[in-house]
């Protein structure tokens, strides 16, 4: 994710140890892992966050930021947990300078959304949109308040991270094919715009969970996101031009005025997709004749950042509680 930072009260090692908690490796700088290593920073715990990547090329960096849960199963408990981070976005929006999150209006015709997630968002909805360029740095910021260490660092193995720290975080995204390794992951493609936005205020969102081509435009300050694709299996990050042009039609049957806007970036990002969140925790070597805990939080598909803090709270609770020393 990033240089050492300052503050830091990691250790290297498999004995445990910050003053007064036990110590973590998460892997994965994306908004899953960067949430669930705040979390856990700010519960006591000595975090190390690796990634090899900075936090503007990571997939989430190009989500368009919309809080709804799409493309992710099992979905029932996906609903929980979006349930719970809308409560927390909801809060962060009350600071959008700082944070990034706004609550926006929006639309999304032909859908009825389940009731608990209606009774949070209103009628007509009104959900979290958040500008990750402003808010991945703000959970950045709050991570190293508490005292985590991120380091530019790919995992080789989980038993690298095992070797030290007792717990391991595996935040890894669709890294988890390679490092668990896990064959079920596996990549949904998405490709959007940004253009410059011609005056409108709330978000618009057609889109099947099973559709590979979607309609939907998400108003963010620095500018307005036209998506979008669903390409299960396509790993191909390059943007294609005729994909972006179907892109602008459909946005534009919707709203004329983006027919003529000029567009100032276009973005490709895999989605993790699993046919069901690994959300679990088991022991696992730690090269010197002992085991770590290893807790497991990835595969959440296109909506990463739309249960991101009810996941972290569940990793948490799996973690257990740190351990003071006296």
């Amino acid at each position: 994710m990033g240089d050492v930072t300052q503050g830091s009260r990691s250790r290297s090692g498999n004995s445990g140890g910050s003053e007064g908690g036990r110590a973590a490796v998460v892997i994965g700088g994306g908004v899953i892992g960067l949430t669930t290593a705040v979390l856990l920073a700010e519960r006591g715990m000595s975090v190390r966050l690796w990634d090899p990547q900075a936090p503007e090329e990571t997939t989430s960096a190009v989500a368009g930021g919309l809080c709804w849960p799409y493309r992710i199963e099992p979905r029932a408990r996906a609903l929980e947990w979006a349930v719970r981070s809308f409560r927390h976005f909801a809060w962060l929006a009350e600071q959008p300078p700082l944070t990034g999150v706004r609550l926006v209006r929006g639309t999304m015709p032909d859908s009825v959304p389940p009731p608990e997630w209606s009774a949070l968002t209103g009628t007509p909805p009104r959900a979290p949109v958040v500008d990750m360029t402003s808010y991945l740095p703000y959970l950045l910021g709050r991570f190293e308040a508490a005292g985590g260490r991120c380091e530019r660092r790919a995992a080789r193995s989980l038993a690298e991270a095992a070797a030290e720290a007792p717990v391991v975080v595996n935040c890894s995204g669709l890294g988890a094919r390679e490092l668990v390794p896990d064959p079920a992951v596996r990549a949904v493609r998405g490709q959007v715009l940004v253009v410059e936005n011609p005056g409108i205020e709330e978000w618009y969102v057609a889109a099947s969970g099973a559709a590979s081509e979607t309609t939907y435009f998400v108003p963010q300050p620095f500018g307005l996101i036209l998506g979008g694709t669903a390409h299960d299996g396509a790993e191909d990050r390059t943007p294609d031009p005729a994909t972006a042009e179907a892109i602008v039609r459909r946005c534009a049957a919707i709203a004329p005025a983006l027919a003529e806007t000029k567009v100032l970036e276009h973005r490709v990002g895999l989605r993790p997709f699993r046919p069901s969140v690994r959300l679990e925790a088991e022991r696992i070597p730690d090269g010197r004749g002992g085991e770590s805990l290893c807790v497991h939080n990835y595969g959440h598909g296109g909506a990463g950042i739309t249960v991101s803090w009810g996941c972290a709270v569940d990793a948490a609770r799996l973690v257990g509680p740190p351990m003071r020393t006296s």
